[in-house]
């Protein structure tokens, strides 16, 4: 009995022991407990999504997210024996380092390693950039590097970098995000469609098992979609570069230049370039879409149709501008070329020929000085005060002001008919040009045509109609012929083009130096041009708009020869010709074959049926790359002999080969240009070094 007394009275001790250790844990060491418990498992860690990319519309990619690093060195990491391990090796480490980052000498990486090491930094700086995700690898690879960071002490930080392949091409329009990417877009592209890019945050937990963490997916991440934009790289480098050459000419402050096409309202090309105090150009604002500048005499097409359209002129309509000048309520109305004694009697067609300010303001306030409200209305029929609602945000509202307005004088119907007293952004001359381009349609000029996930579209994003019909048919057919007679017969020339016809309408203005007017010192000038082309089926319209210092000034000149050669440009690189119809049958057409990997051309000559000889030994899954040259009735295919340790010749090898190629042999590529390798900046045969870049020039 004793010994059953005994047993049930050590169970009973027992038993009030775990319940007092129980107590002791859930209370006295609960954060204790919790603490450790916190270090094996973490809760709901956000996981980023990767950003969507955007891609023009012929198919290049212009803006997309790739990681960047920082390296530390966590040098109390791990036993005395990686300290050991680490000055053993330090030479090797600082020579791997100076090839992966050649900026920096193997000796300036020791001093700077061997300076930590004594201070005992935990979070040490190795290199002080970020890194590329290749460099990243590299330095990975080095010994004491290659370690797991709890013995090695080797870790980094990892961010995620917007990259513009295309360097400054279309980088207002694009958008910018913040350094601190949690904070999302700045403006741009980027910013009105950040939703859509940026996809839906996942949730993990960290969980500690077997003494390593391991990410347990909670809910995953939603990668952002892709944006496929309407901006096409030729085109906006066409535009670009016609611009700034003008630019430059000119000393100008600030150039715009805008194509799109006419049907869809798709904005191919938009440039907005603003010179900085060291002389050179950049993107720095949206002037297309923000600035507020009276447009000057684009404006008189609009005038001009509001009286054609009230009945109350003819293209044949004659008016007497006299000499050039004439007063207007105590101010006086001139052309151009009053000092040359001016145009004295012309047409309605002439008046627009030759810009003449005396015929369009004569018009305008002959038949609605008693009424200026009624003309105001005719313009805002044609909906060219209208705001345009666009895709990226920043666009200015066309101010028109209406003779219920404060400060609507008697001069202010006049000048308002030549473009003056009224600010109208170049994206909204341009958008009523395109409507009488598009058969009287008015259209919302769009940046973005649809939202692609996985290769399925998910959004589209269709073609909007802000005005149906901006004008009679009758209307519309005269001003059109009048537009083709202001460059073919008028001051708008250089606009021109001997292989198609083109139609717009020059304006020169003079800008408003602030509350002092126009009256103060040198006087800036709006130099611009807005047509369409081909005339007969407009497929394309366009903007071209510069400020400059002083005279002269010509908008026929300056705007007019940029619109000319980005015109003929753009249609030549659009232009689509049939084979067929340039050769017989019984013709042989060798076509001319980039450099490249070999095997591949071959087979795509073959599926093409065009005949071809391999000077090479053709083996199954090994790369062949060499050069084509076309003999008379095939084309011939030599291999190059590429060492791996050597820089190759890609002269004439597509970009997209010649990047593989290179970047293959571990050599950085800088793109200038479109189109095939023309010159490279290191010639072949040259040693490869870690870490150099090479040029190349494409045309």
């Amino acid at each position: 009995m004793t010994r059953y007394f005994f047993v049930i009275l050590i169970m009973g001790l027992i038993g009030v022991a775990i319940v007092v250790k129980a107590g002791i844990t859930m209370f006295a060491e609960r954060q204790y407990w919790q603490d450790v418990a916190d270090r094996f498992v973490k809760e709901n860690v956000t996981a980023k999504p990767n950003r969507g990319n955007i891609i023009s519309s012929d198919g290049k990619l212009m803006a997309s997210s790739l990681p960047e690093y920082r390296i530390y060195m966590d040098f109390k990491a791990g036993a005395p024996a990686k300290t050991d391990s680490l000055k053993k090796h330090m030479n090797e480490i600082c020579e791997g380092l100076h090839r992966i980052f050649p900026d920096k000498s193997a000796a300036e990486f020791k001093a700077h390693l061997q300076k930590g090491m004594k201070k005992g930094s935990r979070n040490y700086l190795i290199y002080p950039k970020r890194i590329s995700y290749i460099q990243y690898k590299e330095a990975k690879r080095l010994p004491v590097f290659n370690m797991n960071k709890y013995k090695g002490g080797f870790h980094e930080l990892a961010y995620n970098q917007r990259k513009k392949p295309f360097g400054s091409l279309a980088a207002r329009t694009l958008g910018d995000l913040y350094a601190d990417t949690a904070q999302g877009a700045k403006n741009g592209i980027e910013l009105a469609f950040d939703t859509l890019l940026k996809g839906r945050d996942g949730i993990t937990h960290r969980q500690k098992v077997m003494n390593k963490y391991l990410n347990i997916v909670d809910i995953p991440p939603v990668d952002g979609c892709d944006l496929i934009a309407t901006i096409d790289v030729g085109m906006q480098d066409i535009c670009e570069k016609a611009l700034v050459d003008k630019l430059k000419e000119l000393n100008a402050s600030v150039g715009v230049a805008v194509l799109m096409e006419v049907a869809t309202g798709e904005v191919k090309a938009i440039v907005n370039m603003m010179k900085a105090a060291d002389g050179n150009y950049y993107e720095m604002r949206n002037n297309a879409i923000s600035d507020m500048l009276e447009p000057g005499s684009t404006f008189k097409t609009a005038s001009i149709m509001v009286a054609l359209e009230d009945g109350h002129i003819t293209p044949d309509y004659e008016v007497d501008t006299g000499n050039g000048i004439k007063m207007m309520y105590g101010r006086p109305m001139k052309d151009w070329n009053w000092h040359r004694g001016g145009y004295g009697r012309i047409n309605v067609t002439r008046i627009l020929e030759v810009s003449s300010n005396v015929g369009t303001s004569s018009i305008i306030d002959q038949f609605y000085h008693d009424n200026p409200q009624k003309f105001v209305d005719g313009l805002k029929r044609m909906s060219i005060d209208q705001p345009l609602h666009l895709q990226i945000a920043g666009e200015g509202k066309p101010n028109i002001r209406g003779p219920k307005e404060r400060y609507f004088a008697k001069t202010t119907l006049p000048w308002m008919s030549i473009g003056y007293e009224t600010q109208v952004p170049p994206m909204n001359i341009l958008t009523f040009y395109n409507a009488i381009a598009n058969d009287g349609v008015m259209v919302r000029p769009k940046f973005v045509k649809a939202a692609v996930k996985d290769g399925e579209v998910v959004k589209e994003f269709p073609t909007e109609v802000i005005n149906p019909k901006i004008c009679s048919d009758n209307t519309l057919k005269q001003i059109r012929e009048i537009l083709y007679k202001v460059v073919h017969q008028g001051l708008a020339g250089p606009a021109g083009s001997k292989q198609f016809a083109v139609s717009g309408k020059t304006g020169t203005a003079q800008i408003s130096q602030g509350a002092a007017g126009y009256k103060t010192g040198r006087t800036n000038y709006l130099v611009s041009f807005c047509g369409y082309f081909p005339s007969e089926a407009p497929k394309y319209s366009c903007i071209v708009s510069i400020q400059k210092p002083g005279l002269p000034a010509s908008g026929g000149l300056m705007a007019g020869s940029v619109f000319g050669k980005i015109a003929e440009r753009v249609y030549a690189k659009d232009l689509r010709l049939p084979l067929t119809n340039a050769i017989d049958t019984n013709s042989v057409v060798i076509p001319d074959v980039k450099a490249g990997e070999m095997n591949d051309t071959k087979r795509v000559l073959d599926e093409l049926k065009i005949q071809s000889q391999a000077k090479f030994e053709i083996k199954s899954g090994k790369e062949t790359w060499g050069s084509t040259h076309a003999a008379p009735k095939s084309v011939i295919l030599e291999s190059r002999d590429l060492m791996r340790d050597f820089v190759p010749s890609v002269i004439g090898m597509g970009a997209r080969d010649a990047v593989y190629l290179l970047e293959s042999r571990g050599i950085k590529v800088n793109l200038v240009g479109v189109g095939k390798v023309k010159s490279q900046s290191i010639a072949n045969g040259t040693r490869v070094r870690k870490g150099q870049t090479i040029v190349l020039h494409l045309n």
